[in-house]
């Protein structure tokens, strides 16, 4: 039998076969290169370029898949929570007749106001809630006005509550818990970079030794003398200082204010002083300085708490030399 020929048509061959049909003897002696059936290896060029076409398009309708999904989701999700304004959180005494709406105010999850609110940690404020329940009603001065600390004065229902602020817009916005808490406008004058210069001077003027006569008339450039009267005819029980922000070498810093606590602090029986931001050179410098570690008796995150005994004629604030000029 003659070899068996693939059904194929050659390039050269028109549609249309119009020579006379080989024989199989001229088929078999036929060149190799018309053996093969031309049409097959074009398809197989075909296929190969088209299957990269058709990943890509399987590609592209995949990521669009996936976008649409994503924008169907986020449109159909419920809006995000608006964050509570500040001023939820002041009310006057006949809004504050319950204590646990009111301790959201509190809370360290308030958000800040602005780049100088403060925000105390979760312990820091535990320090501060137990120490006012544990003494309550008390004298409570707090240098500083901040939201987180309006709680304190409603612990301290009974006593006596004074807040110093130097932030018109605080003092506007900000109200009061109880009638029993007072807030009064305050003026700092001093920068925090002439801490340097203000702590070399306490060390060298009899004036600023720990009893050297009444705040009011002071000539130590550390002491506040205008501040309001109240402040320095009650004995406090507990001094807290977060206040002036202290936040840039131009702004106020909180010498005066640590200075001024350790001397009041002084004149009663026994005052718990509280200092927040000691992570920050002047009040870790001041702190040392005029409260001394030896009356340091509790600590959480950057809150520092000093007990200090008054009724002493002492010249000097602390019993061990304190040198932190670091």
């Amino acid at each position: 039998m003659p070899p068996e020929v693939p059904y194929c048509r050659s390039f050269e061959t028109p549609l249309a076969q119009l020579s006379p049909a080989l024989s199989p003897e001229a088929q078999h002696h036929q060149p190799i290169d018309y053996k093969y059936c031309r049409g097959r290896k074009r398809m197989n060029i075909t296929i190969k370029k088209v299957i990269p076409v058709l990943l890509m398009i399987l590609s592209s309708l995949s990521i669009i898949r996936f976008l649409l999904i994503t924008v169907t989701t986020a449109s159909s999700s419920p809006p995000l929570p608006t964050l509570p304004s500040i001023l939820h959180h002041a009310c006057t005494s006949s809004k504050c007749s319950q204590v646990s709406s009111d301790e959201q105010s509190f809370s360290t999850d308030q958000p800040k106001t602005s780049a100088k609110a403060v925000t105390l940690t979760e312990k820091e404020v535990s320090l501060l809630k137990n120490l006012i329940a544990q003494k309550a009603p008390c004298n409570l001065l707090i240098f500083g006005l901040e939201p987180q600390y309006l709680y304190l004065s409603l612990i301290n229902a009974g006593g006596t509550t004074i807040f110093l602020e130097d932030d018109t817009s605080k003092l506007s916005t900000i109200k009061a818990y109880s009638n029993s808490t007072q807030m009064f406008k305050v003026e700092y004058q001093i920068p925090g970079r002439k801490a340097y210069e203000l702590l070399k001077h306490a060390r060298q003027k009899p004036a600023c030794a720990a009893s050297s006569g009444l705040l009011q008339v002071s000539k130590c450039l550390l002491a506040l003398t205008n501040l309001p009267e109240e402040v320095y005819h009650h004995k406090w029980d507990v001094i807290v200082v977060d206040g002036p922000s202290g936040d840039t070498a131009e702004a106020p810093g909180r010498m005066q204010t640590i200075y001024t606590a350790s001397v009041i602090a002084r004149a009663g029986k026994t005052t718990d002083v509280l200092i927040h931001d000691v992570n920050r050179m002047i009040e870790k410098w001041f702190s040392r300085e005029f409260l001394c570690e030896e009356n340091l008796v509790s600590s959480k995150g950057n809150l520092w708490l000093f007990r200090i005994r008054g009724q002493s004629n002492s010249t000097t604030f602390c019993t061990a030399k304190t040198v932190v000029l670091e």
